[in-house]
């Protein structure tokens, strides 16, 4: 079942029953948790999304949404359940863009041999 989703004080998800309610939090909250900008082409983009499928215990779903846009790895995505590791997650894609950003894509000479 779908539900909806609003952050605590700590920037956690917490189901937000009332539809009203979390139709007010999402018109004014800010849902952005972290952005990177790689290089002038490359950014990763962290974002809570509010909505998602409650399993039978109704815990929350990944709500966390990581995305790259630009470079060769653009379109990449991964989903986290918590803060942390929406976090953990978002600096794990910035580093692989890092790296698939430098000259041959971060492989040396000396690894091709």
């Amino acid at each position: 079942m779908d539900g909806y989703f609003v952050l605590n004080e700590q920037g956690e998800p917490r189901l937000e029953p009332d539809i009203e309610a979390w139709s007010r939090w999402f018109e004014h909250a800010d849902r952005s948790v972290a952005r990177t900008v790689v290089s002038s082409g490359i950014t990763v983009l962290t974002t809570f999304r509010g909505v998602g499928e409650t399993n039978e215990n109704g815990e929350a779903p990944p709500l966390f949404e990581t995305r790259i846009f630009g470079g060769l790895l653009d379109g990449e995505e991964q989903w986290s359940r918590t803060r942390a590791e929406a976090l953990a997650g978002h600096e794990w894609l910035a580093y692989w863009c890092r790296l698939a950003n430098k000259h041959n894509h971060g492989i040396t000479a000396a690894q091709l041999r």
